[in-house]
């Protein structure tokens, strides 16, 4: 059992939920201020977590199950666990199913409107998966469905929707956009010989490589944006300043030349930006509210 539980894990690359739960702790933390100057309570945070916990499994095991062909052509995913064989496709589905679930049950304890925004964040998971088949803009799509992780933290706590919320959504957007670009670089020959959409594909490495620094440009922007909008301090420019740092070394250290630091630039930095930036606002918004 243990061994299967482990098997799904890794279905779903679990260790990858630092790129988004920082950041829907963030939305969570930022509404929560915004509306009445105090942090979240406890339940709130934990039916975020289970959410987010949800969709993102439900979003993989999609993702993985849709995929499961063309993963098993690609030399660096036949491992995975459908083509495998580690998994049934009945198992996946269950899965699936269990995770729509808990993410229902999660933002129907929440307040109305993450009840009601539901559907478009089920759609946006289903969707995400099909397109590669269509559209070299799936990276945005990605982007715009991982971004829902901080809106639904804004939403969860504050049950609206404003300018902030907003600017964090477009802002964690097009960072996920942008080193999802550089992660497809190692993709670029099987996408072409299968057929597949991505902008490395389609533009080649080198211009792509500049579209995901374009990309990240406006996820500069969006946080420098945050800082006037939701009056924020200095703790939390030192955080942004470090997060720039980073996005900045993960474009110095992968280049048309060299992909050889890929995994780094997409794994190690990315995890630490989220962490960073989610740090360094929690701190910023304790001095204020504590002061």
């Amino acid at each position: 059992m243990f061994r299967k539980i482990g098997i799904f894990l890794q279905m779903i690359k679990f260790e990858h939920t630092l790129f988004a739960l920082p950041f829907a702790f963030m939305g969570a933390l930022l509404g929560a201020v915004a509306m009445k100057d105090s942090f979240p309570t406890w339940a709130q945070i934990g039916w975020v977590l289970l959410a987010m916990f949800g969709a993102r499994s439900a979003a993989m095991g999609l993702n993985r199950l849709i995929d499961r062909v063309s993963d098993g052509k690609n030399p660096r995913t036949k491992g995975r666990a459908i083509p495998a064989g580690l998994l049934r496709i009945s198992e996946v589905l269950i899965f699936i199913i269990v995770s729509f679930v808990l993410l229902f049950w999660a933002a129907s304890e929440l307040n109305p409107l993450a009840l009601k925004l539901l559907p478009i964040a089920v759609v946006m998971l289903v969707v995400y998966s099909y397109t590669k088949r269509f559209t070299w803009l799936c990276h945005v799509v990605l982007g715009f469905t991982i971004a829902l992780a901080p809106l639904g933290g804004w939403v969860a706590v504050t049950g609206k929707v404003d300018l902030t919320a907003f600017v964090l959504f477009v802002t964690i957007a097009f960072w996920v956009a942008g080193f999802d670009v550089i992660y497809a670089c190692q993709d670029i020959e099987f996408d072409q010989k299968e057929g597949l959409y991505s902008i490395p594909s389609r533009f080649g490495v080198r211009r792509s490589l500049i579209i995901a620094k374009a990309f990240h440009i406006i996820t500069a922007v969006g946080f420098v944006s945050l800082l006037l909008l939701a009056h924020l301090g200095w703790w939390y420019i030192g955080g942004i300043v470090i997060a720039l740092l980073i996005l900045f070394y993960e474009h110095h250290i992968v280049t048309p030349k060299d992909l050889s630091r890929l995994q780094t630039a997409f794994f190690t930095m990315n995890g630490a930006l989220s962490i960073v930036v989610f740090c360094f606002t929690l701190i910023d918004l304790a001095v204020n509210v504590y002061r």
